[in-house]
């Protein structure tokens, strides 16, 4: 297997023309991750989690912290929320939409390979499945995080 190199002395710049973009607009900055690893067999599988507060499968993300880079905080909510380790492969963009409290959210997504760890049930995620690419789709309770999937293009 290759190793996957990220240039991210490349990230302050999508920061400068993020910020931008976005102005003084009052937008929720959130970040997060499609994680997979590969089985005995050389399958790839994709890291759910459940979150009982909406009953829901999603894909691991979470709000920015003040002063936060955009990837430190992708890799801190996928491993606060799964217990993987994880290494950026690449940018899958960005998604957004209308929270429930009727804010506009973005969201950056990369795609991420895990390098190990351990998952243990808390509040917010009460569960992970690790799941084949098809099965994965289908469990997904959003319509964007199955685009993410898609443009993640792990299909083996």
């Amino acid at each position: 297997m290759p190793e996957i190199k990220v240039d991210l002395h490349l990230w302050d710049e999508v920061e400068a023309a993020i910020k931008m973009i976005m102005g003084d607009r009052d937008v929720v900055r959130a970040a997060g991750g499609v994680v997979y690893r590969y089985t005995e067999a050389g399958k790839v599988e994709i890291a759910l989690i459940h979150r009982p507060a909406y009953d829901d499968w999603s894909l691991p993300k979470g709000k920015l912290k003040a002063d936060e880079r955009l990837e430190a905080a992708a890799l801190r909510e996928v491993e606060e929320e799964t217990g993987f380790n994880c290494m950026i492969a690449r940018s899958l963009g960005t998604i957004e939409y209308i929270d429930g409290h009727g804010r506009e959210k973005v969201v950056w997504y990369w795609l991420m390979r895990s390098l190990g760890g351990s998952f243990k049930a808390t509040e917010e995620v009460d569960r992970i499945s690790w799941l084949g690419f098809e099965e994965a789709a289908r469990k997904l309770s959003y319509d964007h995080d199955q685009e993410l999937l898609r443009r993640a293009d792990l299909v083996t």
